[in-house]
């Protein structure tokens, strides 16, 4: 039987903080981008997995042609991680590799194709922990985040990511940001650019007795807005129709062409270790151009029958792959049924195809899955009880069909890459 994942949420509870970390892979030394590129070289689709024939194993970085058909395996295969829990962002063509690190410093690990379409590591730079990251422009903005009352202070970090290294920093009183009487901390769930300003969800955490990521504000969703590069805070987005934005480690904030951004809640705060919204899961939005939330409401507990969203990837056109699931148990379970939710339109329609609800152990978190250039299909990483797979999600059918096998691993993240010119 495949092993669950264990996630980044539950490792926070153990005490632990993201980090960045690099490859101990001898052939991906050699930084990608040769003088004279293979005018053959193809993109290539990049896929992480965690073994899961042992326990506290990294994971393993594999790359593909074709993510609709065959099989790849972890055994003897693909660039091995040091450390266990990765997490990855692709930005600028580029692919970083971050580690979870509970707390000890490690490296950000770039990767590129070379002009041969082959993997190659470019560079590790050191980072602090950090509990969110997101790109902005051409960088990636990073913050370690505060959840102690005694110090309330998060830390931002600006890397660049065409220089590989941390060009700005800064910190933000989150307990004057949240300016709430009983003193909780403001928590950014995760980061967001939209136009050429930074929008920050936050929910408000006590950061002390006995229920430190406890509130007694689980009715409300704020967001904080920042200047960039500068990090100034502009104003704070409030509205009291959800609660708050996203999840700990879950992006809640998508933008769309037009500028719109939309919000999604999944209802989940807690206090003293309770559930404890009374709202429904439900999504919100901001009209570009604007600071505040307009009257747009779309309840998806009554569109999905009850279920609520726990994560999800903006595709085009107003779609949007909701992962959802059926019974509130925590603040930090995860989704085991897709629909194809139109924010347009305000429909919610399940995705066909897929393996039944109850087989599933793990989907591939939102921001990790990857939607292709045409915006025709989502690539899903799916684990049930048989193994993992990479479904191929048709959007305009709303159908799932299986893909590419992960042969020895738990899909965490699917990306993909053009050769360096």
């Amino acid at each position: 039987m495949i092993k669950k994942s264990v996630y980044f949420f539950s490792l926070l509870l153990a005490g632990g903080s993201l980090l960045v970390g690099c490859s101990d892979d001898d052939s991906s030394d050699n930084p990608g981008g040769g003088e004279n590129p293979d005018p053959e070289a193809a993109s290539k689709y990049i896929i992480t997995a965690t073994p899961t024939a042992s326990e506290g194993v990294a994971d393993y970085i594999l790359t593909a042609d074709d993510l609709s058909q065959g099989s790849i395996t972890t055994a003897g295969n693909g660039i091995e991680q040091d450390g266990t829990y990765r997490y990855y962002i692709t930005t600028n063509n580029k692919f970083f590799s971050m580690l979870y690190g509970q707390g000890n410093p490690g490296a950000v690990t770039t990767y590129q194709l070379d002009g041969e379409s082959n993997l190659q590591k470019l560079s590790d730079f050191q980072t602090e922990t950090v509990q969110a990251f997101g790109a902005v422009n051409d960088d990636i903005l990073m913050i370690k985040i505060a959840r102690n009352a005694e110090s309330p202070y998060a830390y931002w970090y600006q890397v660049n990511t065409e220089s590989s290294t941390i060009t700005s920093e800064g910190q933000i009183n989150t307990q004057e940001l949240a300016n709430k009487e009983n003193g909780e901390l403001a928590f950014f769930s995760w980061i967001t650019q939209v136009g050429d300003k930074v929008y920050l969800p936050y929910f408000t955490i006590k950061g002390c007795c006995n229920d430190s990521f406890g509130t007694e504000y689980p009715d409300e969703a704020n967001i904080a807005v920042y200047s960039y590069p500068e990090m100034e805070l502009e104003t704070i987005i409030h509205d009291d129709r959800t609660s708050y934005i996203g999840r700990y480690f879950d992006n809640g904030l998508s933008v769309d062409e037009n500028g719109d951004a939309y919000a999604f809640s999944a209802a989940v705060a807690t206090t003293n270790g309770e559930l404890s919204s009374t709202k429904a899961s439900a999504i919100t939005r901001i009209k570009s151009g604007t600071t505040e939330f307009d009257d747009y409401y779309f309840d998806i507990e009554a569109a999905a029958g009850g279920a609520y969203i726990t994560d999800h990837i903006y595709i085009g056109g107003g779609k949007v792959l909701g992962i959802l699931k059926d019974e509130k148990t925590s603040a930090y379970a995860t989704g085991n049924r897709l629909a194809i939710i139109d924010v347009y339109n305000k429909t919610l329609d399940w995705v066909t195809g897929m393996p039944a609800a109850s087989t599933i152990l793990n989907i591939t978190k939102g921001m990790d899955n990857l939607v292709s250039e045409d915006k025709s299909t989502v690539f899903v990483g799916v684990t049930t009880e048989e193994g993992s797979s990479i479904y191929n999600i048709d959007v305009a059918g709303v159908s799932a069909t299986q893909g590419i096998v992960v042969e020895g691993g738990l899909v965490t993240a699917i990306s993909k890459l053009e050769p360096a010119e």
